[in-house]
């Protein structure tokens, strides 16, 4: 067996596994929410248009980046069940025929994409004048499409295989890339031609490209775990198969988890702008300082694939004692600290008084709950790593629609605008429990 694919996660203290594994995604998601926030921070020094025609691209990006993740999940909890299982030809196998399927499907999108271009934005609202201009940003983006959802399929085979470090640094490398090439070809520097718009989406094109380049050559050359894609058609189907029963319900998570923040502002904008405006400030802060938990989520799933396959059973009761004993007590230290420093953090963003006031009555609330959304978090993707996704997608739901919807109602006839973001608070509590029970019953299914 290849030294790279063995089940590395099967064995040694959990805790310290999962910390080892977490902290480079820190750092990795950290780089990555800054790739747009540095695109969007260069092309708003081009002026007020520029940076509207890029905004109605968002949508779309989040669209692609969701099939990706959703691949991703499908991915990782194969080739980490396979591994586990010491089924090294199974764990090439799943890896290369992902990477495979991620690029027809990217493809296509990519062609749907670059001739829809006109009607699709005109469809999202873009006035006549933005079109020449979306025009030129996502006629190149486009094509950066399968360097995007590629990619990221295969760094979940790293995280399958426990090699969460690689992930992470190639992440941040992708990032620091893109700040570089993001000046140079927006504005034309050394020497460069004044692209502009193009100028962003050439950038994100080369970035993307490179870190194709060095996730295959990763893949392929230093773990070898790429092999022949055109394999049998049955034996690739089998791959298929296993990896959308686990990545269309990611998909459809990660679509559920949006629409809850959706649903939130849809609320509170009845009780004006100034109330939108400090939600919007508060969940701007939320996602930076929930980022801990998105990394912990991201290295659960593949740590329960690897221990299912390997009939670990008691590794798998013990994961959930130390996400939960985690989750719970990190969520206390940033209400602490959300407490402490959230007026400075919110008057970064806005030193209007009214728009403080409501960004600060969520951040006092809200976080009472964070462990427990964490906890939620953690066990949607523990779910998809043993490969059973409905439970993650069944929570998800019951999250926004079973209860915060019914809480929403009665708590902001109560108290306005705070009884919604009470309402979210016991909702993740709620939620926090119920999920934690569910994995727990279902690892004394699994073992049994």
């Amino acid at each position: 067996m290849n030294p790279a694919s063995r089940p590395v996660l099967t064995e040694g203290a959990v805790g310290p596994h999962l910390r080892d594994m977490a902290m480079p995604m820190v750092w990795g998601l950290l780089a990555t929410m800054s790739f747009n926030a540095v695109d969007t921070l260069f092309v708003a020094q081009l002026g007020h248009t520029e940076l509207a025609a890029m905004s109605f691209t968002f949508p779309v990006v989040m669209v692609l980046t969701s099939i990706a993740i959703g691949l991703g999940a499908g991915t990782s909890s194969a080739v980490a069940r396979a591994i586990g299982s010491n089924n090294h030809h199974l764990a090439q196998r799943m890896a290369t025929d992902s990477m495979t399927l991620t690029t027809v499907i990217s493809v296509v999108m990519c062609a749907i994409g670059i001739f829809t271009i006109n009607p699709l934005f005109t469809l999202l609202g873009a006035e006549p004048e933005l079109l020449p201009l979306i025009h030129d940003y996502m006629w190149i983006w486009y094509f950066s499409a399968p360097c995007l959802m590629v990619p990221m399929v295969g760094l979940a085979s790293l995280r399958a295989m426990g090699l969460a470090r690689i992930q992470g640094t190639l992440m941040m490398a992708a990032a620091v890339l893109n700040l570089i090439l993001d000046p140079i070809l927006i504005f034309g520097l050394f020497g460069f031609p004044r692209l502009e718009l193009e100028g962003a989406a050439l950038a994100t094109l080369i970035t993307r490209a490179m870190s194709l380049v060095v996730v295959i050559f990763v893949l392929d050359k230093r773990l070898s775990m790429l092999v022949n894609p055109f394999a049998k058609w049955d034996e690739v189907m089998v791959s298929w198969r296993a990896i959308v029963h686990v990545g269309v319900p990611a998909m459809v998570n990660n679509i559920i988890i949006p629409l809850a923040s959706g649903v939130v502002v849809y609320l509170v904008a009845a009780y004006g702008t100034v109330a939108v405006a400090g939600l919007g400030i508060a969940m701007r802060v939320e996602p930076i300082v929930l980022i801990v938990f998105y990394a912990l989520s991201g290295v659960v799933g593949p740590f329960c694939g690897q221990n299912l396959g390997a009939k670990k059973f008691d590794r798998l009761d013990e994961t959930l004692k130390v996400m939960t004993k985690f989750c719970l007590s990190f969520g206390l230290v940033l209400a602490l600290f959300l407490w402490l420093a959230g007026e400075y953090l919110v008057r970064l963003f806005s030193d209007a008084d009214a728009v403080v006031a409501i960004a600060m009555s969520y951040l006092l609330i809200v976080p009472i709950s964070y462990g427990a959304y964490g906890l939620v978090m953690s066990v949607n993707a523990a779910f998809n790593g043993i490969g059973q996704p409905m439970p993650g997608v069944a929570i998800s739901f019951l999250r926004v629609m079973g209860l915060y919807l019914p809480l929403a109602w009665l708590f902001q006839w109560q108290w306005g605008v705070t009884g919604l973001f009470v309402a979210t608070a016991l909702c993740n509590a709620l939620v926090g429990f119920i999920a934690w029970y569910w994995l727990k019953r279902r690892f004394q299914r699994v073992a049994a």
